[in-house]
């Protein structure tokens, strides 16, 4: 871990933001996102009593997908075309892997929505990991390729080797490092873990401004 790059990414974006996402400009973006409207549909449409209706619940989970600014334009419709050629065993073991990710055995949910996204040849990190980003943004993480990559690169992170194929094991030491790493910078720039990589994103995308900083 390059502590000293994280420090330098830190003094840059609270240089160019003061008071860091309450900044006016970061604060417009944040609204765009619309991470607060987010995390209430996440309350409200997948809490446990809503698994009961397997059909609703995954057309809510089509809506989620289809409203996330962090899913690709190109995988939304391709979410929504394969949830709508599932067959309804595989209906109830998608919608059970999404329940058991959100309020049971965490792993045993990330597989098992992993083994039927493989089946269909979309076995995309945007939406193995995006319910539970918005269902507790304080404690989980969004896999985006580049900026996951980016991130590792930039920090010199140890123990991460990002590949396109999801895996458990790949997820939770990027989410442990993603909390040791957030811990290290002021609130201001880590309300929670969407904004800290963001902030990392918007540090990396400043190149030679951020490089000059000593």
């Amino acid at each position: 871990m390059n502590e000293a790059r994280l420090e330098n990414a830190r003094r840059w974006f609270l240089s160019r933001y003061p008071g860091g996402f309450s900044h006016p400009e970061l604060a417009l973006i944040g609204r765009k996102h619309r991470l607060e409207k987010m995390q209430d549909f996440v309350r409200d449409n997948f809490a446990q009593k809503k698994f009961r209706d397997t059909d609703e619940l995954l057309a809510d989970w089509v809506k989620l997908v289809s409203r996330a600014s962090l899913v690709s334009i190109f995988e939304k419709p391709k979410f929504r075309d394969l949830v709508n050629d599932l067959s309804p065993k595989e209906k109830n073991r998608f919608a059970a892997g999404l329940k058991a990710q959100l309020h049971g055995d965490q792993q045993t949910g990330f597989e098992q929505i992993l083994r039927l996204l493989q089946s269909y040849k979309f076995a995309k990190w945007s939406i193995i990991s995006l319910a539970p980003v918005y269902a507790n943004p304080q404690e989980e993480v969004f896999i985006k390729p580049t900026t996951v990559k980016s991130i590792i690169g930039f920090l010199e992170l140890e123990n991460l080797v990002y590949r396109p194929q999801p895996s458990w094991e790949f997820y939770c030491e990027f989410r442990r490092q993603i909390a040791q790493l957030r811990a290290m910078v002021d609130p201001s720039i880590a309300p929670n873990n969407l904004a800290f990589t963001g902030f990392l994103m918007i540090a990396l995308q400043a190149g030679e401004e951020l490089a000059g900083i000593r």
